[in-house]
């Protein structure tokens, strides 16, 4: 499954992993594709300095990535408690009562919220950039489209190469006006922040649009065969998140989670804003639920729903408060029905891409391939 793209990146299968948990990340690099560390957990420099520390003695010299949440455009002078102050009270008492409604704990005393929405903000992305351009990195993408151009410039300097999320031709042709390399065409069944078109027709128009720079195919895709399907639509490679939600090197924290994942059909997912406040894919729970009832107070714009809900969260994931319990995910969820290990996924995504091209080439006369 090599690509130019891939070649050009020295890697065997033109398959990029984004994932948050950096021994999905080095697994996905060994066995032969690109792996992508998510950074916008990271709020603590020295955190991910420690984590690209582990990835770089683990990943058997083989290249990987790093992923960040960054605005293009600056907003000066605002600090994450001038964000909290303007979360109405209303909707903090809505919170309240959800959780009580399911009579989630309370944290312990002085104990804080794990994650928090932060990593939208400009200088918490440039501080996780000043730390992993200490490492070798070879691909820098960003969750929220085209950075900022000087980053950009920054890591062509480090000779790295810059990609971006587009969840239309239009985004795309945006990012490719910014100076960046790879264009992510995100489809709609992907999970986390997603647009309304989805991949099968995405895909070729984002090829089309920023011909010549390589594209990659993102959502919905977890088989060989759709990502033979992906490369015949002019992909030079997929972008793979949900998948690894599963596998044995993921540490999720919580197994009431993985076992959710598990039992969860294609139809089990929501595009609802109850996360961040822009439409993110993730497992349909009461949770969600509570959040586009029209009888509720709806959700706040990005980034005020994530600190709003950010220790509630928090709250349900530490004492696996099973109705409330979920995660951004795609559709693929429906095929993600036991856990293995990252070499085994990429063995069935070999496979799988084997027996669709065998299958192509029967149908256009040409026989069995050896």
């Amino acid at each position: 499954m090599q690509t130019e793209l891939s070649k050009r990146l020295g890697v065997e299968h033109a398959i990029f992993g984004f994932t948050p948990f950096p021994a999905v990340a080095a697994a996905i690099s060994r066995a032969g594709g690109f792996g992508v560390l998510g950074a916008v957990r990271y709020t603590a420099p020295d955190d991910l300095k420690r984590d690209l520390d582990w990835i770089e003695a683990n990943v058997d010299g083989m290249p990987y990535g790093l992923d960040v949440v960054m605005p293009a455009k600056k907003v000066e002078g605002v600090t994450e408690a001038d964000v909290e102050a303007m979360i109405p009270e209303g909707h903090r008492q809505y919170v309240k009562d959800t959780l009580a409604k399911y009579g989630v704990p309370e944290l312990a005393e002085g104990e804080v919220s794990g994650w928090r929405i932060t990593g939208w903000m400009e200088q918490v992305a440039r501080n996780q950039l000043d730390v992993a351009f200490d490492y070798p990195i070879k691909l820098l993408a960003n969750a929220l489209g085209s950075p900022p151009v000087d980053v950009v410039e920054r890591a062509h300097k480090q000779g790295a190469l810059v990609a971006a999320l587009a969840g239309s031709a239009r985004h795309a042709l945006k990012h490719a006006e910014g100076g960046i390399d790879v264009v992510v065409a995100q489809g709609y069944e992907a999970g986390g922040h997603t647009g309304e078109i989805a991949s099968m027709v995405l895909t070729p128009e984002v090829v089309d649009a920023v011909d010549p720079l390589p594209v990659l195919a993102a959502g919905g895709i977890g088989s060989g065969q759709q990502v033979a399907a992906a490369l015949s639509l002019g992909a030079q490679g997929v972008w793979l998140g949900s998948v690894w939600l599963t596998v044995t090197e993921a540490d999720m924290h919580s197994r009431g989670v993985t076992r959710k994942l598990l039992a969860a059909g294609s139809g089990d997912t929501v595009r609802s804003r109850a996360l961040t406040g822009k439409p993110a894919r993730q497992l349909r729970t009461e949770w969600t639920d509570a959040w586009d009832d029209p009888n509720g107070p709806g959700t706040l714009p990005m980034p005020l729903q994530g600190l709003l809900v950010a220790e509630a969260l928090s709250r349900i994931q530490k004492y696996e408060v099973e109705p409330l319990l979920g995660t951004p995910v795609g559709q693929i969820v429906g095929r993600m029905n036991s856990e293995r290990s990252v070499q085994a996924v990429f063995d069935d995504l070999t496979r799988g891409f084997e027996h669709a091209v065998d299958r192509i080439n029967r149908i256009a006369g040409r026989g069995e391939q050896s």
